[in-house]
């Protein structure tokens, strides 16, 4: 066993990932990448930065979460890539790098002479991991996207709601998560890869590839019924089953399913016995559900959801409360697991979402603090040769 208090270090110890990214995907994946222990120097455009500095908290506070959850733990070097001087400052840092991220639209870094084959002929060991939208090929590779535009392109909006309502986007940037730790799955397998063959290469995904792969067993009963599954009706319209949220006295409660013996212990304990006998199917179709789910609604609307959590846990059936951020929040276990967790930082405590991995040896770190713009440009610089004189010239040339 290690001594929790004793700082260990983290899995990607002693690895440099270069990050090219802007919003979500890209950096992201370097925040999880940091959070294991590699070291991120990530690459912003002088003046401006990543993009994802602008997305405000709120008109008068102008701290950006995504910005601040994203990139936390990071270095920050300005460097305009559209310079030639600063192409070259990239490709020497590059050189020292293990990985380097970017998830501009595809033939950006190409057009600006950054791209794989020119970073690999300076590296040849460099993993470069490409994220984009729609994908690489086809004709939708050039458009520009975000989050929303993967949960709709990639088929995820059209599930959500109610039959017969308007479907919504998922209120989390899910499409931009999913991508990131696809790209980071894929980086680790190149570095293994590496490893082995002592060569780096090229690892791409998208956001649309994502959904995809997230939605596999929706997509694969289409390709093998040639009929889409359709909306989730408060659960999944591929589940027959006791498998849904149901309103209470005040909030909604989730049933995980209830199958076999389990059937009769639910009825029973909801104060419903008959319905075990009316409901004898194994499995419950739409149309069972159609019958069935009213009577369920008017039970479960007749207690408070923390009712219903104690009577229901009491009889060892799988349920869980729907709650909001604030109440995840104020939930014990979510701290004591270390899904978040207070961090040490030189004006406090922050609370932070912290690495959702644990690690038995090698601990991840978690940082409260996001990089200024630029902060660590010529500290960076300097460790990989430039000069004081030299930082002076790239700094008149507006390379950095």
């Amino acid at each position: 066993m290690i001594d929790p208090q004793t700082p260990a270090e983290g899995a990607l110890h002693g690895l440099r990932v270069v990050e090219a990214g802007l919003l979500v995907q890209g950096p992201q994946a370097a925040a999880t990448l940091s959070d294991w222990g590699a070291e991120v120097v990530k690459v912003e455009l002088p003046g401006f930065g990543d993009q994802s500095r602008w997305l405000l908290l709120a008109p008068d506070d102008p701290r950006s979460a995504y910005f601040i959850a994203c990139n936390r733990g990071k270095r920050s070097v300005t460097i305009d890539l559209r310079n030639s001087s600063g192409r070259e400052v990239f490709l020497r840092l590059v050189e020292t790098a293990d990985v380097v991220i970017t998830n501009f639209k595809p033939g950006t870094m190409e057009a600006w002479g950054l791209g794989y084959e020119e970073v690999a002929a300076r590296n040849p060991r460099v993993v470069y991991a490409a994220g984009s939208t729609f994908g690489e090929i086809g004709p939708d590779a050039q458009r520009e996207g975000a989050d929303l535009s993967g949960q709709a392109a990639g088929g995820l909006i059209s599930t959500t709601g109610m039959d017969g309502g308007d479907p919504t986007p998922i209120g989390v940037t899910i499409a931009d998560h999913i991508a990131s730790q696809n790209l980071v799955g894929g980086i680790l397998a190149a570095l293994v890869a590496r490893a082995r063959t002592g060569t780096g290469q090229r690892v791409a995904t998208s956001l649309l590839a994502g959904q995809i792969w997230a939605q596999a067993s929706e997509y694969t009963a289409y390709l093998l019924s040639d009929r889409v599954a359709g909306r989730a009706n408060r659960g999944h319209p591929l589940i027959a089953g006791l498998y849904g949220i149901f309103g209470t006295m005040d909030g909604w409660i989730a049933i995980v399913g209830v199958v076999g013996r389990a059937r009769a212990i639910f009825y029973e304990t909801i104060g419903a016995p008959d319905l075990s006998e009316r409901f004898p199917e194994p499995f419950y179709w739409a149309a069972q559900k159609a019958e069935l789910f009213p009577l369920l609604d008017a039970i479960f609307a007749t207690r408070t959801t923390e009712e219903w959590c104690k009577i229901l846990s009491a009889a060892g059936l799988r349920h869980a409360p729907v709650r909001d951020h604030a109440q995840v929040a104020a939930d014990p276990a979510v701290w004591e697991n270390g899904y978040l967790t207070n961090v040490e930082t030189s004006s406090g405590q922050a609370a932070v979402v912290a690495s959702p991995v644990h690690f038995s040896h090698t601990s991840a770190r978690v940082s409260a603090t996001a990089p200024e713009l630029g902060q660590h440009t010529e500290e960076v610089l300097l460790e990989i040769g430039y000069t004081w004189e030299d930082i002076g010239t790239l700094t008149a040339e507006g390379a950095i």
